[in-house]
């Protein structure tokens, strides 16, 4: 009776483990994104702080924000051009 126990034990465990392995792994990008994001939008008012002084500015929204937050400093630097051409 309790080898049948501790096998029920190590199937328990078994599942457990998978469960952990597929669930893990989108909470890790989940997190990247958002730091990512936090960090896009901290660089866009570094930006906009030193661009006052050049009177040039991006508005930070939520379309700003996720492409300086998925693309990081190219990103930004992308967003810097596209406001200087257009």
């Amino acid at each position: 009776m309790t080898l049948q126990y501790a096998g029920y034990f190590l199937l328990a465990i078994f599942l457990l483990f998978i469960l952990l392995k597929i669930f893990v792994f989108p909470l890790k990008i989940i997190f990247t994104l958002l730091v990512n994001a936090v960090l896009g939008v901290v660089l866009l008012y570094v930006v906009n702080f030193v661009g006052a002084y050049f009177n040039f500015f991006i508005g930070i929204n939520i379309w700003t924000a996720l492409i300086s937050g998925f693309f990081g400093i190219p990103g930004v630097i992308f967003l810097i051009i596209f406001k200087l051409f257009l």
